[in-house]
């Protein structure tokens, strides 16, 4: 009794935690967005998000295709992550960055003082 007891407990704390990561990346990338001329609740939306991250970092819309398709998804998005780590003057690092640790830097990217320095084009 006291175990699954403790294990509940624990199961809460790593839930707590879960959220709060989640919560986090989508706060980055909801500034991201903004910073970038894009409406920040785009950010949020399933499909929606990769269509004006594409936007972001201009790429073809026809892309979102690419993103649908196992293993190749893997590459596309490493690409776009690279061009807006670009769009916004940061390097290789920061891609880096932003793939493996999402719940650092797209809060860094999003609140810290880079600027978006591609032409801004608004899709919504």
């Amino acid at each position: 009794m006291e175990i699954a007891a403790a294990n509940n407990g624990a199961m809460g704390i790593v839930g707590v935690f879960y959220i709060a990561i989640i919560a986090l990346v989508l706060v980055g990338y909801w500034k991201t967005y903004t910073k970038a001329g894009q409406k920040g609740w785009t950010s949020i939306i399933p499909i929606l998000n990769s269509v004006v991250m594409l936007k972001i970092v201009k790429r073809p819309l026809w892309w979102i295709i690419l993103l649908l398709i196992p293993c190749v998804n893997i590459v596309v998005f490493i690409m776009v992550f690279n061009q807006l780590s670009k769009s916004f003057g940061k390097g290789v690092g920061f891609t880096v960055g932003l793939l493996l640790l999402p719940m650092i830097f797209f809060p860094v990217l999003g609140f810290g003082a880079a600027t978006y320095q591609l032409e801004k084009d608004p899709l919504f």
